[in-house]
């Protein structure tokens, strides 16, 4: 399928500042005082920042950003793509090390870093001798020196003046290497852009005006096109939630509509609701999560792991709607996003800009935002696509005829046993949904026979007095086992006593599942 007229970023951002000008786009906390700063002024801060990356850059540079979410951060994105360059978003909380490998890898040519991470520089510097210039974007004044310095009016305003191509790399996004070597995805303007021109299947959703908390972090495909770049299309305004821990004040003093979350978060959030509505019993449900999420909640959209449809019920009683969507980085983000009629179990349905198919289990997209490749792997680029164009996801699924889209695994996790069969370890998981002392598990195999190894809640036990938990979970198996497959028997039960070492948007690193 193809989309007649993409704008590039420059465009979204001048469009949005025509469109929405002085209106309240971008909001945050800073020293306790909510600071907000308009649609017009995301647009000249954006500029600013592109002419000062032209300014200090001779030539086309690969520019990485060390960083939390922030407003200076997004300014530094957008303007690193508006200027003609590669922006290569990392997590702050990155090793030396990792950094390091990963900046030479990409051919990093200059860093944009929090004050968190000025001392580590120099030690950074010394292993990457390519790495030219590393400026610190942490101090807020000195940043809006920049905003200032390289304005419109001043004598650098013609280094904005520039003709992006929208089928050139814009940024490079490293995967978050579950299973292998982190690879980094070449994305073009099309491909960010472009995945947020689908139509919304939900209604009343997205509206101008509405306010959407951004919790997820920016270095993710996932937040930068759905919190960023569709809400500045949409109108949106966007409330940064900075530190995780700040998430419960800022609900309520953001009061979103909406919210993009991961499935740890909406567990996480039910928690408190139910606590909260247990301490009021006085209170309807659908009053008890206003004391949680502020008066205006209506839209949890969860993506990036697997969702236990028993959340999608529980925040049904509270008058919230949750639902998962899907998608991957090399798809340019989403594949497939929710509305009001699919099932809880399923991941949505494909969006209007990508085809979707199965092919020997596996689901298989064809979309306009396709990544460019994997930077400087042809050969790993090569295994993504199929020998007709389709993207390999990688997920194991159906699809339904009205695009309704189902995950029951990933190829790269199948068990595969003696005899041939193929064992989805993620079916196995999903039948442990819902019990209360079963707070993770992850199934692999070992010698030919199924193991699933738990990572139990330590306070559920001690609560309801189970003593023995390692019996109490073989006894749980038991029962799980009954009603399935020979192929689906598990063999072995493994307590674990710290939880599963996870990415950022909550997938089981499962190269570090066996102790």
């Amino acid at each position: 399928m193809q989309l007649s007229a993409i704008p590039t970023v420059r465009q979204l951002l001048d469009e949005a500042s025509e469109r929405f000008g002085d209106k309240p786009f971008i909001s945050f906390l800073r020293n306790g005082d909510v600071i907000k700063r308009s649609f017009r002024q995301t647009r000249q801060d954006s500029l600013a920042v592109c002419r000062f990356i032209r300014s200090v850059a001779e030539k086309r540079v690969h520019v990485a950003i060390i960083s939390k979410s922030s407003y200076e951060y997004i300014t530094c994105l957008t303007g690193i793509m508006i200027s003609g360059n590669v922006a290569i978003p990392f997590s702050p909380d990155i090793s030396v090390e990792e950094a390091a490998a990963l900046f030479q890898r990409a051919d990093v040519d200059i860093l944009l870093y929090e004050n968190e991470f000025a001392d580590k520089i120099p030690r950074l510097e010394s292993l990457c001798p390519g790495l030219s210039r590393a400026i610190n974007i942490g101090d807020c004044e000195s940043f809006a020196e920049i905003y200032r310095e390289y304005g419109e009016d001043s004598e650098y305003a013609h280094l904005s003046d520039i003709e992006v191509d929208p089928g050139q790399c814009a940024a490079m996004i490293f995967t978050s290497g579950t299973t292998g070597v982190r690879k980094a995805v070449m994305l073009s303007t099309d491909s960010l852009v472009g995945n947020v021109m689908y139509t919304d299947y939900c209604k009343d959703i997205f509206n101008e005006g509405d306010i959407a908390l951004s919790v997820l972090p920016m270095y993710h495909v996932y937040s930068f096109t759905g919190d960023y770049l569709k809400n500045l299309k949409d109108g949106l305004q966007v409330a940064l939630n900075g530190d995780m821990k700040s998430i419960v004040r800022n609900l309520l003093v953001f009061e979103p509509r909406v919210m993009r979350i991961v499935p740890m978060i909406a567990s996480t959030l039910l928690r408190r609701l139910k606590a909260v509505s247990s301490k009021h019993p006085e209170l309807a449900p659908e009053e008890a999560a206003k004391l949680v999420f502020g008066r205006n909640i209506k839209w949890l959209i969860s993506g990036g792991a697997y969702l236990d449809p028993l959340l999608v019920e529980q925040y049904d009683k509270f008058g919230i709607f949750l639902r998962q969507g899907y998608g991957m980085t090399e798809a340019g983000c989403r594949i497939s996003v929710p509305d009001e009629d699919v099932s809880f179990e399923s991941v949505g349905r494909v969006i209007d800009i990508c085809e979707a198919r199965t092919f020997g289990g596996e689901i298989q997209v064809k979309t306009p935002t396709v990544m460019l490749g994997y930077y400087k792997m042809p050969e790993e680029t090569d295994k993504m696509f199929t020998s007709d164009g389709w993207l390999r996801t990688g997920d194991i699924g159906t699809l339904t005829e009205d695009r309704e889209l189902f995950i029951t695994g990933r190829v790269k996790n199948l068990i595969i046993l003696s005899n041939g069969e193929n064992v989805s370890p993620e079916a196995i998981e999903k039948k442990f949904s819902g019990i209360p002392l079963v707070k993770e598990v992850v199934v692999y195999g070992d010698k030919d026979s199924i193991v699933a190894e738990f990572y139990p809640d330590f306070d559920y036990a001690e609560e309801n007095k189970i003593d023995d938990i390692l019996v109490t979970l073989e006894d749980i198996v038991d029962t799980v086992n009954l009603t399935a497959k020979a192929s689906h028997v598990i063999s072995k039960v493994v307590l674990r006593d710290i939880p599963l070492e996870r990415t950022v948007t909550g997938k089981i690193k499962r190269k570090k599942t066996k102790i």
